[in-house]
């Protein structure tokens, strides 16, 4: 009884609540009908004023012209929000506009105006019109395919999720069809359930509580029989009291199994069922979905209502299985969307929700198969979805369930399986190939090419979700990688944004489950044939197929980005490789190696399609050259040292040499910078070379810096004179930009070095010390004639080489007369030495006689200049010999050097007592 109390307890709350929706209904259709009589008597105002205001003659003689509409029927159509309203209004303005059509107009000629007068005043403005006059009749009625196009909806292929498809649903029972007739049975039902109540309250009832609920049954089923006899006369209120009446044959059959105990679990479940099916029957015969979506909301609910807690899932799946077979067979003739996704989402959500509360690993064996089994169901289910639908629609592609059924069902699946990883990849591989062959058949069938895509998208993200499940980390990364390329492929093939994210997206994810599989590096026992490297190389060339691909289709930045990113990985894996399985003396040499095959690989590929980003990796191959001869230089005392130097540096040659012969033809920045960087590798190695013979054979310093300077020196001829030898195997048209900045790099590197040489003692040694003619002076000496020779190829004033070349020379020979003292005299050096009376005297006497000659070719040839350079160097003589030698007087050497300076100068006043005449010069010059 306290059962019985409960349920008339909630019939009870939806009879305050149902007088509530009809109260707000009846309130809204009050307010329409009065502003639509508002509305009209507005109209009928505005007509009667038009037909009494005479018209004007400029609209007797005028063509007629569509006026816009009232301001009063414009409004109502913005306030009512629907075109219904201005229909009505247009077509009882019609009668009114059709009964006085407006005569044809007729020209006339118009009468000349005469000039006004500067002294007449304006003539005024006409008087407006009456109000009445200026309102323009009503627009006749819209052709009929206009105001169908106008009432008819606008078609959107999107989607709704389920729990918007089931507001949708409850709003459309409460809104459309007979809404009167279906409050008049919520209320009614509640009505009875109070009456039930008063009654049992009372007590009133004295026949058994089975004639009672077998008298309500009878009245149930009464109304249904009155119900379908009026389902061709009054349809919605047939259907409205169709399902009032199973809904209280429902209510009576749980009445009488839970809270009476009248009927057994089976008895009840089996009418249960029977209503249910007679619902749906009756659904599809008067072809309702709200009556179906009733049948099937009360089918998956009976289950709950009737459950005596005994947990036997397998009758529970059975049931609804049973339902989900009904849905097949309805979706089979009717495309009724929201009883798709009622089952949908009735059978995964309770079945979920089962799952949390009593799913044990035993019960997998009696729950995998109705897993499987609803999965199929709803698989099934969209593409009848899109075989009801007409040919042109059926790009509505249902994506509730065509994309949330194998994700729930996946889940479920793993959730089932309890982590076994292996199991659970074979079956994301087999829901693969299912969605593609699924996206392969549809795919030649018109009208299902929107279905098809989305079974394709299934099928690529379940066979990539497989990947991880089956494979390592590593491997993952390589599989990932190699699918990310595919999808930016066919991406750009087909001009769609979302393949070649999707693409992108997965290279990423490569990367990071490749460097969450780097902590089992450790395992990896063979170099290059390991999964971490073959991770790292398939991620690298699926970046460089991405980027010949993005190439291809005119998509430049893209490709940079995919070569630079592929690129990244490349020399990454060959820095792994190395620090992992070579030892450091050895590495130098390996990468060194390494950046040769990659710049060669770069310059094949430029070949045969040219990109500045290919020369510019073969000019970082070239560039990185230099630090590894140094850490080879450290490693094993010269780059060509160890076992495998000079074989590393043969390779380089070569693969350099195949590299520049690819970039041939290329006239462009990144090719000639590679080249300018080939150039200044091999001098740089060659002095280091030259370096490590000089201290092998035990060669003094200045063998040392000769054999260091001799590699930029012949550099520097074959830049001067041999210009086709240099930049072989490139064609010198194409090179010729990079001459001059060539020759001026080199000379720089050569004056430095001739400037760090300057005070250095640079011995012969194992040869006896001859000034000038000693290893380290003749380089100098080469470097000064260098230099003149380029400065003149650069055509350079003639002032200012001679000035360069004078000054080198003046410093080169005080700097080997210095040398001299110390190598002959045993003159320690040092800084001390200058203060000797020897390096003084020696200095003096050099200087003197370098003077003396200026002056006397200066006077003999006419050279003024050379004459005030020999003047100018003797004064600085006699500075020193007052400022400095004198202090040295007191010895022999200070008195040799009074004594030379003025037998020097003797000298040149007997040969040349007087500077060349300026105008001689000119003279001499002309001649």
């Amino acid at each position: 009884m306290d059962g019985f109390i409960g349920l008339l307890v909630v019939l009870g709350l939806a009879l305050l609540v149902m007088p509530v929706l009809l109260i707000v209904a009846l309130v809204s259709l009050a307010g329409l009908k009065g502003r639509v009589t508002a509305l009209e008597d507005d109209l009928a105002a505005l007509q009667h004023a038009s037909a009494r205001a005479p018209a004007p003659a400029s609209a007797r003689t005028a063509a007629p012209a569509p006026a816009p509409a009232p301001a009063t029927a414009a409004s109502a159509r913005d306030d009512d929000g629907g075109p219904v309203l201005a229909d009505l209004m247009r077509a009882r303005a019609t009668p009114a506009t059709r009964s006085s059509p407006l005569p044809p107009a007729e020209p006339a000629a118009p009468a000349p105006a005469p000039a006004p007068s500067p002294a007449a005043p304006a003539p005024s403005a006409p008087p407006p019109l009456p109000a009445a006059a200026r309102v323009a009749p009503a627009p006749g009625p819209a052709p009929a395919s206009a105001a169908a196009s106008a009432r008819r909806p606008a078609h959107t292929t999107t989607t709704t999720e389920p729990g918007d498809a089931l507001v949708r649903m409850v709003k459309r029972w409460f809104t459309v069809g007979n809404l009167p007739a279906k409050v008049g049975v919520l209320v009614m039902l509640a009505g009875v359930a109070a009456l039930l109540k008063y009654a049992a309250d009372q007590g009133l009832f004295v026949l058994p509580m089975e004639l009672r609920l077998a008298g309500v049954a009878a009245a149930a089923l009464a109304a249904l029989g009155f119900a379908w006899r009026k389902r061709e006369s009054n349809r919605a209120f047939a259907l409205s009291v169709q399902g009032g009446a199973i809904g209280v044959l429902l209510l009576t059959v749980f009445a009488a199994f839970k809270l009476y105990d009248l009927i057994d679990p089976a008895p009840a479940f089996a009418l249960s069922v029977i209503l249910v099916a007679g619902a749906m029957l009756l659904a599809v015969l008067q072809n309702s979905q709200a009556l179906a979506a009733f049948a099937l909301l009360a089918g998956y609910l009976a289950p709950i209502w009737l459950s005596t807690g005994s947990g036997n899932h397998v009758a529970l799946f059975s049931y609804y299985a049973l339902l989900n077979t009904a849905v097949v067979v309805v979706a089979w003739f009717k495309a009724w969307r929201s009883l798709n996704l009622l089952g949908f989402v009735f059978t995964f959500g309770i079945g979920t929700l089962w799952g949390i509360d009593a799913y044990v690993p035993e019960k997998y064996a009696s729950t995998q198969p109705f897993l499987a089994l609803f999965f199929a169901f709803y698989l099934v289910v969209p593409l009848l979805f899109a075989r009801r639908r007409p040919e042109n629609r059926r790009d509505l592609v249902d994506g509730c369930l065509v994309f949330g059924t194998p994700l729930i069902a996946f889940s479920l699946q793993a959730a089932l399986m309890e982590g076994q990883r292996l199991p659970l990849a074979f079956c994301a591989l087999g829901l693969a190939a299912l969605y593609a062959l699924l996206a392969w058949s549809l795919l030649r069938r018109r009208g299902y090419e929107v279905l098809a895509q989305s079974y394709a998208i299934l099928a690529v993200g379940f066979a990539t979700l497989s990947v991880p499940l089956g494979l390592s980390a590593r491997a993952t990364a390589s599989v990932l990688a190699l699918e990310g390329a595919g999808l930016v492929w066919l991406g750009l093939r087909q001009q769609r944004w979302m393949p070649q994210f999707s693409g992108v997206a997965l290279q990423l994810l490569a990367a990071i489950a490749l460097l969450i599989g780097l902590e089992r590096v450790d395992e990896d026992l063979r170099a290059v044939l390991n999964p971490t490297a073959m991770g790292m190389v398939l991620i690298a060339l699926a970046g460089l197929a991405s980027a010949w691909v993005a190439r291809a289709y005119g998509r430049t930045l893209m490709a940079s980005v995919f070569y630079l990113w592929g690129l990244a990985w490349w020399a990454g894996n060959g820095l792994h490789e190395g620090s992992r399985f070579v030892e450091w003396g050895l590495r130098a040499d390996l990468w060194l190696v390494f950046a040769a095959v990659t710049g060669w690989l770069a310059a094949e590929v430029h070949r045969r399609r040219p990109a500045p980003l290919l020369a510019l990796t073969l000019l970082g191959a070239f560039v990185i050259a230099a630090p590894l001869a140094a850490w080879q230089g450290h490693a094993h005392v010269h780059p060509a040292g160890g076992n495998f130097g000079a074989m590393a540096w043969l390779a380089f040659a070569l693969l350099g040499l195949r590299a520049l012969a690819c970039l041939a033809q290329d006239p462009g920045r990144s090719a000639r910078a590679a080249q300018f960087a080939w150039w200044l590798v091999w001098p740089l190695v060659l002095s280091m070379e030259g370096r490590w013979i000089a201290g092998e054979a035990g060669l003094g310093q200045g063998w040392t810096l000769g054999l260091m300077g001799l590699p930029w020196l012949a550099l520097a001829a074959l830049g001067l004179w041999r210009w086709s030898w240099l930049v072989a195997p490139r064609r010198p048209e194409v090179a010729a930009p990079a001459h001059l900045a060539l020759l001026c790099v080199v000379m720089v590197v050569l004056g430095g070095g001739w400037l760090l040489a300057l005070p250095r003692p640079l011995g012969a040694a194992p040869l006896p010390w001859l000034p000038l003619l000693n290893p380290g002076e003749l380089a100098q000496l080469a470097v000064l004639g260098l230099m003149a020779s380029w400065m003149v190829a650069g055509q350079l004033s003639s002032g200012m080489r001679n000035a360069v070349v004078a000054s080198g020379g003046f410093l080169l020979l005080s700097m080997s007369t210095l040398r001299t003292v110390h190598h002959w005299a045993g003159v320690e050096w040092s800084s001390q030495m200058l203060s000797t009376s020897l390096a003084q005297t020696s200095l003096t006497v050099v200087w003197s006689v370098l003077g003396v000659i200026g002056w006397i070719v200066g006077s003999r040839g006419g050279r003024r200049g050379l004459w005030l350079a020999g003047a100018l160097l003797m004064g600085v003589v006699l500075a020193k010999l007052v400022l400095v030698d004198r202090q040295h007087l007191g010895n022999l050497m200070g008195i040799i050097s009074f004594i030379a300076y003025g037998m020097l100068c003797s000298i040149v006043g007997y040969f040349a007592p007087a500077p060349p005449r300026a105008a001689s010069v000119h003279g001499e010059a002309r001649a």
